[in-house]
């Protein structure tokens, strides 16, 4: 399937050491795993599954908190858990989270991260065990197919596309900083998991990441940069749970903003009506040479 070319292609240009598979928080690991080791298989061993980690938020985990089978499955077919954050919470919510898993009735290793930084030698070399050992059994098999099923019946979350993009015969069109960053401010986080892409804004109107620090300074420096600065600039944003990070991006883009949305589920809706009335997301001049696209995806 897609994971099998992408992982031949990824051979064939640029030839990695490792491959790490982010997911969304939903997904079920199994799934990919299974098919790392198909892959395998049928390479005689030019792909190996090194192993499945899974990371809790311990800050925000209450926003996505499941026990449900789905959970427990996921919980299963993960060789080691991470707490990452638990530096921001007291030590009693931090036991909460770890009471959580073990409703989930596993006994997964886990480790806390340092400040979201984890040993190498801690998450290279795990060589699923426990997957490797389950892989082929009549109980995998059925879990297996069981969480597909309940997967394209329900989703924990909700996405949502977004486009802004000018016209053809327009100027560049940059994103309204000032809308925007009220928007970043203000999401809800039990509402809002991720919002991730990039956007572009005017050299002299880029906004501040939640730090306050980052992305001021850029905009300091841009402000007193030679003449020939650059007037608009595309930065990726990175928002998770009322933190962002807004990074220069050296590639060149036509459209305004291009995002994901993750949400809760039953919100998307709504904000697609949000987003659509130009409360959130608007171009900084002429909003009638840009045009916005909001799209609900699966």
């Amino acid at each position: 399937g897609q994971l099998s070319d992408a992982l031949l292609q990824l051979r064939d240009t640029v030839n990695p050491d490792r491959i790490v598979i982010e997911t969304s928080g939903s997904a079920f690991p199994a799934t990919l795993a299974m098919e790392v080791n198909r892959v395998s298989s049928e390479r005689k061993g030019e792909f190996v599954l090194d192993g499945v980690v899974a990371v809790i938020d311990v800050e925000n985990w209450e926003g996505y908190e499941d026990t449900s089978y789905t959970a427990k499955l996921q919980a299963r077919y993960t060789d080691l858990i991470v707490f990452n954050k638990w530096e921001l919470v007291s030590e009693r919510r931090f036991d909460i989270c770890l009471d959580r898993v073990g409703d989930l009735d596993v006994q997964t290793a886990w480790v806390k991260s340092d400040k979201g930084r984890v040993d190498r030698d801690v998450l290279l070399g795990i060589d699923g065990a426990l997957l490797a050992k389950m892989a082929d059994s009549t109980e995998a098999k059925d879990a297996l197919r069981k969480a597909e099923h309940a997967h394209s019946h329900q989703s924990e979350v909700e996405v949502l596309s977004v486009s802004l993009a000018g016209d053809a015969d327009a100027d560049a069109v940059v994103v309204d900083s000032a809308v925007f960053s009220a928007f970043l401010q203000s999401s809800p986080k039990d509402e809002i998991y991720r919002i991730k892409g990039t956007v572009r804004f005017a050299s002299d109107q880029i906004p501040a990441d939640s730090s306050g620090e980052v992305t001021a300074a850029a905009a300091a420096a841009a402000a007193a940069a030679v003449s020939d600065a650059p007037p608009v600039q595309t930065y990726i944003l990175n928002w998770a749970f009322g933190r962002w990070t807004l990074t220069p991006s050296p590639s060149e883009t036509t459209t305004a903003a291009r995002l994901t949305l993750i949400l809760a589920r039953y919100e998307a809706a709504k904000w697609k009506k949000k987003l659509e009335a130009g409360q959130l997301l608007r171009a900084a001049s002429s909003p009638a040479t840009a045009s916005l696209q909001v799209d609900i995806i699966g």
